[in-house]
């Protein structure tokens, strides 16, 4: 009360504590005890796709969005984390990837493992041919490791067609840009794992077989190319710009080959832009570049909440740049956007890092959408595998998803809310799980200090 106004809030506390959560949120949990929302919120939906009018134009340009390891379970989960850091409950949260009109689902092996892996799967989609575990551009006659297989059985990628159909291309990854899936628009290659000239056995030199970063600049004239992969395109002992006194950063190849050089070279009469940090990117025209090959890390890209946002720019960021260089071209595009470190979280059991990472991916989509015109460009969006990742047990609504469920195991101990099925999953002293209460969980949403004025 303040002498002129005075406002009442009436909240339903078996509902909703306004002290623990927000004021948007209980008038949220409020509204949900209506029948009739929720029968509204179905009749606008269906309404809306009753309105929805087909597109029947044939698409200039090709948006590809790959989540890799982003499966059915990592998605929910990540969409209920993006609620939650916008201070909402999450379930009800709308990712990007909700709203595209169309969904389907993709079963998904190797020629001759159940489980796939990155490289199979990318060239299954980018190449249409199923393939075996760990090989790339090539097909099923293709052994892994055995190079003289390669020869006569490689297969070509959606991003040469549409060069060869006179489109810019592009790929944009969190991944080094030698990496699996990146690797499948332009290399052929029966091992994934030959990302430098120094990782290829001398047998299969002798055999005919090349690195993977080698033929990233030989393959396919490629036209934005946005990741890491520093150290596998200069010389042994190359001192990184950024880590010059790590000497896991420096450069790996035994050929004395500089591929950024190389690449530079011939690209010349043409305005090619090699940048490794956040100001020489972000200094970059898209107007007047016709060439950019942006690597900012030796490796693969640092985690989005490891990220230095002054030094390394965010995927949001490298997918807008790769757009508004590439569609200059009358022509039309084809860009590769990868999600790669959802996966890599995935493979170290660190679901924090997985989650964010798929918020970002959901972000850069977001930012695609917005850059493109729906009439002309077919925007795609999924996975290439996925990752023994569960929800357990019977979290409260809005719970903080990367917590602690509220029910107990027979060991009278909580749990976390999300677990993987691979490996222990847990760590076991004097034959007793550790007591999870004595860690600290962030809370799901954000404390509210109310006033009444």
């Amino acid at each position: 009360r303040n002498g002129t106004t005075q406002n009442i809030l009436i909240i339903n506390v078996n509902t909703c504590n306004p002290l623990l959560s927000p004021l948007s949120v209980c008038w949220l949990l409020v509204q949900e005890e209506d029948p009739q929302f929720w029968r509204s919120q179905a009749r606008r939906t269906l309404q809306s796709v009753l309105d929805r009018k087909l597109n029947t134009n044939v698409a200039k340009n090709i948006l590809f969005f790959l989540g890799d390891g982003m499966g059915i379970t990592t998605f929910t989960a990540a969409r209920i984390l993006k609620g939650q850091l916008q201070n909402q409950t999450g379930e009800e949260t709308v990712m990007t990837m909700d709203t595209f009109p169309n969904v389907g689902l993709a079963k998904t092996y190797s020629v001759d493992f159940q489980i796939p892996d990155s490289a199979a799967t990318a060239t299954a989609y980018l190449c249409g041919v199923k393939t075996n575990l760990n090989t790339i551009g090539v097909n099923a006659a293709g052994r892994n490791g055995i190079c003289k297989t390669q020869k006569g059985n490689e297969v070509t990628s959606i991003l040469k067609w549409a060069k060869d159909a006179g489109k810019s291309v592009g790929i944009v990854t969190t991944t080094r840009v030698q990496h699996a899936t990146p690797a499948a628009t332009y290399a052929h290659s029966v091992s994934r794992k030959w990302y430098s000239d120094a990782d290829v056995p001398e047998s299969a030199k002798r055999e005919g077989c090349t690195d993977i970063a080698s033929q990233l600049i030989k393959n396919t004239d490629i036209d934005v190319i946005i990741g890491g992969g520093r150290k596998y395109m200069t010389p042994r002992g190359t001192k990184d710009p950024e880590y010059p006194r790590d000497f896991l950063s420096r450069g790996k190849r035994k050929d004395g080959r500089n591929l950024i050089k190389e690449w530079q070279i011939l690209k010349t009469g043409k305005v090619a832009r090699y940048v490794w940090n956040k100001s020489d990117f972000d200094a970059v025209d898209p107007e007047t570049t016709d060439y950019l090959m942006a690597l900012f890390e030796p490796g693969d890209l640092r985690f989005e909440e490891d990220r230095n946002p002054s030094m390394d720019p965010s995927i949001i960021e490298t997918t807008e740049k790769a757009i508004r260089i590439l569609q200059k071209n009358p022509k039309g595009f084809f860009l590769l956007v990868e999600g790669g470190r959802i996966d890599q979280a995935h493979h170290d059991g660190r679901a924090y890092m997985a989650l964010h990472e798929t918020v970002a991916f959901d972000n850069a989509i977001a930012k695609g959408l917005e850059l493109t015109r729906e009439e002309e460009t077919l925007t795609i969006v999924m996975a290439d595998h996925s990752h023994p990742l569960t929800f357990n047990g019977f979290p409260f609504r809005g719970q903080s998803i990367l917590g602690k469920s509220p029910l107990w195991a027979t060991d009278f101990l909580p749990y976390t809310t999300l677990m993987y099925g691979n490996g222990p999953g847990y760590k076991v002293v004097n034959g007793k799980r550790p007591d999870l209460r004595n860690l600290f969980s962030p809370p799901p949403i954000s404390g509210l200090l109310i006033s009444f004025t």
